[in-house]
């Protein structure tokens, strides 16, 4: 699953140093040259994780994720060029504002860091 399957939750994991539900986004397209269409698409898809969290379908999807705090997190195959640096911090503001977390980090193998997957 990838970030061109904007309903679709990627993966899912508990981290074990903070108990927290870890949402995945996994990442594969470039920043470089015009990235509106990827910006597009990144936020569909938080949108979709979102959607899922506050309506409760993530809890069918993923048990685990019963009574944890949700961080979303972006695994980018490519490094975020500067406009994408700033279109991010623009989506954690508002996120962390609406009591969400996010986070990015390159991850060129694309694989979570959390060996579990929903259901």
């Amino acid at each position: 699953m990838t970030i061109d399957q904007t309903n679709v939750i990627d993966f899912a994991g508990i981290d074990p140093k903070t108990d927290k539900a870890i949402l995945f986004i996994s990442d594969h397209l470039e920043w470089e040259g015009d990235s509106t269409s990827h910006m597009f698409l990144l936020q569909e898809k938080i949108n979709a994780y979102l959607a899922a969290i506050e309506s409760g379908e993530v809890y069918e999807l993923y048990p685990k994720a019963a009574g944890r705090a949700f961080v979303i997190r972006i695994l980018g195959m490519h490094p975020l060029s500067d406009e994408a640096k700033r279109f991010f911090e623009k989506v954690k503001s508002f996120l962390v504002d609406a009591g969400f977390s996010i986070e990015f980090r390159h991850s060129p193998s694309r694989l979570p860091d959390v060996n579990d997957n929903p259901k």
